[in-house]
């Protein structure tokens, strides 16, 4: 059995932030849901998440979309002060008793460490019977980090925290970035008897680590996957290593970025083979963008689903779907819960809200659609508005299959309007019509001739 406590309990204060700081967020979720996912190949029995500082915030943040996902295995323990690490893990003895397995203990501020790196420290404790095995990297520059000492096997001899090392010392490049794994039946003969022997009058589990035997460190290949997150700087820095994963693996899928240092991408994005990408452009969330899609320059789409040979350009398009081969932009807002058709076109300096178009729509430029269903081959006349808002409620507006609506027409909702209707342009229409009409809404025009504006005559005369 495989246990495991996530060390979250501390405020972060170098990041400057009244916000945990295991809750600032890294590519659309937090620290802490990302050490929560890393756990996924090795499906623990126990996850144990020691809170602390704002802990009901903490808890909060994992019982909304998208964390809650992991919730029901989530048990929350307190730490009323913050000790130290070791002081953090004595907080689940309570909570592990009559418990012979295997505990893992992981940092809430160690966003980068990938699934198969977690498997591969659980696995190398077990096979060589480990008392306790402990993630290790090298490191160029290991300021602030604690340094591990090892024999020729990667047994540890010792570990020392940077603020205690000798000078000497701190030239060992091998760190220590709180990843253990330990055989919780031999860490309980020392755990309830740490000291805090340092200048700090703190805790350490390294202090456990050092009185165990046998302890060895597995050197991760990557030491990228070891950083921590303490302020603002380092946050901006994981962020780039995260985004030059994301980007490496879907380039390598057959998906064309140009200049990938201006597109952003969330790792919750899914990529289909000969998706083109142009510059300054954002994809986020649950995203998924199928074959030959162009996407900007100058996009952003979020928890959206684009079709085939969708074109996307300087627009945004949030919470929707967008089906094949239509056209989005330039300069469309595809605001929430839009459905976009087939083989539509969405043009320029239109917004869409809550509005579903059926196949071969063309709304082309200067319109607003809000809670709205149109039929098929409709045409969208420039200026058409939708006025769904009476001021206390939104209404709806159905239009027909190929109705078109004349440019600067106003449809006050509630509204239904047949097949092959023609909407007279500059018409406000209130009342519901029939297939197979025309629809003039509009004041009858008058011509006065000879008409001159009066004028003022000047002050001085």
């Amino acid at each position: 059995m495989v246990a495991v406590a996530i060390l979250a309990a501390g405020r972060g204060t170098r990041m400057k932030s009244n916000l945990p700081k295991v809750l600032h967020s890294l590519g659309g979720r937090s620290l802490l849901e990302r050490v929560l996912e890393s756990l996924q190949t090795i499906s623990p029995q126990r996850r144990m998440i020691i809170v602390g500082y704002q802990a009901q915030e903490v808890k909060t943040a994992l019982q909304e979309k998208p964390a809650a996902r992991i919730l029901p295995t989530v048990e929350f323990i307190e730490q009323q002060k913050q000790l130290g690490t070791g002081h953090a893990v004595q907080q689940v003895i309570p909570h592990l008793a009559g418990f012979t397995g295997d505990l893992l203990v992981l940092n809430g501020d160690v966003p980068l460490l990938r699934p198969e790196t977690i498997k591969q420290l659980l696995q190398a404790h077990q096979e060589h019977q480990n008392a306790v095995t402990i993630l290790t990297a090298q490191l160029p520059n290991p300021q602030g980090y604690g340094r591990v000492f090892c024999n020729g096997q990667n047994i540890i001899k010792e570990i020392v925290e940077d603020r205690d090392c000798t000078t000497a010392q701190k030239q060992n490049r091998r760190i220590n970035a709180g990843v253990y794994c330990f055989n919780w039946s031999k860490l309980m003969e020392v755990l309830p008897h740490l000291q805090a022997n340092n200048d700090q009058k703190e805790y350490y589990i390294t202090d456990a680590v050092n009185q165990l035997e046998q302890a060895m460190a597995v050197d991760v290949e990557d030491y990228q996957e070891m950083l921590g997150i303490n302020d603002r700087q380092q946050l901006a820095t994981a962020y780039e290593i995260l985004q030059r994963r994301v980007k490496s693996k879907w380039m390598a899928a057959g998906v064309t970025m140009i200049d990938p240092d201006s597109i952003t991408i969330d790792d919750t994005v899914i990529l289909h083979p000969d998706v083109i990408i142009e510059p300054q452009t954002h994809l986020r969330g649950n995203t998924e963008i199928n074959s030959g899609c162009r996407l900007g320059p100058g996009s952003l789409i979020e928890n959206s689903h684009i079709g085939e040979n969708v074109t996307v350009l300087y627009s945004v398009v949030r919470n929707s779907i967008v089906h094949a081969n239509s056209q989005i932009g330039p300069y469309t807002h595809l605001r929430t819960e839009v459905e976009v058709g087939a083989g539509c076109r969405v043009g320029n300096f239109v917004e869409l809200k809550k509005t579903k178009l059926g196949s071969h729509n063309n709304v082309a430029h200067l319109s607003y659609l809000g809670d709205a269903t149109l039929g098929e081959k409709v045409n969208v006349g420039a200026g058409t508005i939708t006025a769904n808002y009476d001021g206390v409620n939104k209404h709806p507006t159905k239009i027909g299959d190929r109705t078109k609506t004349g440019a600067n027409s106003i449809l006050v909702a509630p509204l239904n309007i047949g097949n092959d209707v023609y909407i007279a342009a500059g018409s406000t229409v209130t009342q519901d019509a029939p297939d197979d009409c025309l629809i003039i809404g509009r004041s009858r025009q008058v011509i006065k001739r000879g008409w001159r504006m009066k004028t003022k005559p000047k002050d001085n005369e």
